[in-house]
């Protein structure tokens, strides 16, 4: 699991005076990137990049201008050539659900774009 607080911007904000869809798309692809960059060794990230093959997002309440949104992100099912990520999304005010998200990764070559399969002990390091 990996979590990161970001506060609501004025450029977050929509014509319906909350978080607009997009911004949590945006946000799941910021903490997807930065788990990564904790977790993956060096080595693992010369050799993987990734790109995204699903998204699906569930909207519960809104967030507003200048709510704290606490983003915890963690990794279900990763087998060679794809992997599951769950993102949640609560106001960390009071802990309420505003949005959850499933996405399906698939990891590429860096420098050709074709799909690789990730080492297993990268793998396991994202594995719960």
């Amino acid at each position: 699991m990996y979590k990161l607080v970001i506060s609501v911007l004025p450029t977050d904000i929509d014509e319906q005076n909350h978080v607009n869809n997009a911004v949590y798309l945006r946000w799941v692809q910021e903490i997807a990137v930065a788990h990564w960059r904790v977790i993956a060794s060096a080595e693992a990230q010369k050799r993987v990049s990734w790109v995204v093959l699903r998204h699906e997002i569930d909207y519960k309440t809104s967030a507003g201008l200048g709510d704290e949104v606490e983003v915890i992100t963690w990794v279900g099912k990763a087998s060679r050539l794809t992997f599951e990520r769950f993102t949640e999304f609560r106001r960390k005010a009071d802990g309420q659900l505003l949005s959850k998200a499933r996405t399906l990764w698939c990891p590429v070559d860096p420098a050709t774009g074709r799909p690789v399969r990730v080492p297993t002990e990268v793998r396991a390091q994202f594995s719960v």
